[in-house]
């Protein structure tokens, strides 16, 4: 066994569940205590509800690398990579001394968002329990966006990672992210040649499904397989912003410093078919069942929210819950119909590239997480309010039902357990690390030194 190997298993050990806000604070401080030379805690601001938004350091190296844990608050896996980094780093000192390296871990970006999510972090980890206690805010309540630009940035955690992207101008920043259902992939702002191939080893022994055809990724440039370069920010409608992150954001925000971004998605679920870059037998039929059965779920979720909003709308929770289901609620018609080939688009919809077998799988899990997430919610805001004078719960505990066994039974959806979610997304981003630091020193636009595969670009004109 190699020194590396070695130490990545007497280091870390396995995680059997997601770690809390308050637990993720505990463990770094542990850290901090036992290596008080090589790591430092410090706050570096505060959420909404005033929690407060922690820094784990570790090296003292010149080049800064960024890792932002929990920025989608039912997206756990972070906080745990973000911990499971820190002691791989503080073991082998060629990550940060050899490096000329400091890692800086953004614990969590939206910990009231994951303090929404204790009611099942700790499992049992079924899609049923999930769906039932899933939060994620609205569009405009996700600290990663900058809808208006940074200038205009009003959430206090975006402020706060925009702050730290300029005081650290980082040659890496990762996003981490996690799939509910589906597989693992990359997106970048900057290409990594050979980070393709570093997935596929890691993806092959954890058994993770690389994603070949990201949803989020349906009409951007593949870099390799489960790869994909994210396009500069253009402005947009407020659906194509929801569903193709197409405003700016704290991923392009450091362009100019030379940094390359990646986000790192690791699935909770996993699903086979994701990886499947077959050429499908009937992809028209395929495309009609989904945008129908989209189209459908979607006239059935609008009509219980019409009976359940009259008597909810004041409740304490309401908005905080409504917002998100009308997000969902708004794109769903939209793209059930971009899906469609049977609609032809007057609006200028930009037609569908050629479908792999994954492809399809991926729309097929991506028009059923709306809905689910759509149901769920509204169970939680009835549910909650302890009374349910709309007769509603009976009908939404039978669709999360039948919803759940379609992902478990019709899609193949498999729990992945926390350890190897961790493990694969830990060492995608030590593959990153590795390549980012062979990248030559970019010129930013103020001439200054930054890190990245090209010369940087000004937004909008990439």
């Amino acid at each position: 066994m190699n020194r590396r190997h070695h130490l990545w298993r007497c280091v870390l050990p396995p995680l059997l569940r997601y770690p809390t806000v308050d637990e993720l604070d505990a463990r770094a401080a542990t850290l901090v205590a036992r290596h008080p030379r090589d790591a430092r805690l410090r706050r570096v601001g505060s959420s909404r509800a005033g929690t407060p938004l922690s820094l784990l350091s570790v090296g003292h190296g010149s080049r800064q690398a960024l890792v932002v844990a929990g920025p989608h608050a039912n997206e756990p896996v972070g906080g745990a990579t973000a911990l499971r980094l820190a002691e791989r780093v503080l073991a082998d000192p060629r990550l940060t001394e050899g490096a000329d390296a400091t890692w800086n871990l953004l614990l969590c970006l939206d910990p009231d968002g994951l303090r929404r999510n204790e009611g099942w972090l700790h499992g049992p980890y079924t899609l049923g329990h999930y769906f039932r206690r899933f939060f994620r805010p609205g569009f405009l309540e996700q600290p990663e966006w900058l809808p208006d630009g940074a200038a205009a940035a009003v959430l206090p955690e975006t402020r706060t990672l925009l702050g730290l992207q300029d005081e650290l101008r980082p040659f890496l920043q990762c996003s981490l992210h996690g799939v509910d259902v589906g597989g693992g992939f990359v997106e970048l702002t900057r290409d990594l040649p050979g980070l393709a191939g570093r997935i596929a080893q890691t993806a092959a022994r954890l058994g993770i499904p690389r994603e070949l055809g990201p949803y989020d990724t349906l009409y951007w440039p593949g870099l390799g397989p489960a790869v994909y370069r994210i396009p500069p920010p253009r402005r947009g409608d407020l659906a194509a912003a929801i569903t193709e992150a197409a405003v700016e954001s704290t991923w392009f925000h450091p362009h100019s410093y030379g940094t390359v971004t990646a986000v790192v998605e690791a699935p909770m679920w996993s699903v086979a078919a994701v990886e499947d870059a077959t050429e499908p037998a009937d992809p028209a039929g395929v495309l009609r069942t989904v945008s129908h059965t989209l189209r459908h779920d979607t006239e059935v979720l609008q009509r219980l929210l019409a009976r359940i909003r009259p008597h909810h709308a004041g409740a304490p929770d309401a908005a905080r819950l409504l917002a998100p289901v009308d997000d969902y609620l708004l794109v769903c018609p939209g793209l059930a119909d971009a899906w469609d080939p049977d609609v032809k688009g007057t609006d200028g919809t930009r037609p569908l590239p050629p479908l792999s077998t994954a492809h399809l799988a991926t729309l097929r899990i991506a028009g059923r997480r709306l809905a689910l997430r759509t149901a769920g919610l509204l169970h939680q805001l009835v549910a909650g309010a302890g009374r349910d004078p709309a007769g509603v719960l009976p009908e939404l505990d039978r669709l999360i039902d039948a919803w759940c066994a379609d992902y478990r039974d019709g899609c193949g959806a498999r729990w992945v357990p926390v350890a190897r979610q961790v493990e694969y997304q830990a060492r995608v981003v030590l593959a990153a690390f590795e390549l980012a630091g062979r990248q030559e020193p970019v010129r930013s636009r103020s001439g200054e030194q930054g890190w990245g595969a090209e010369a940087a670009v000004p937004m909008h004109q990439e």
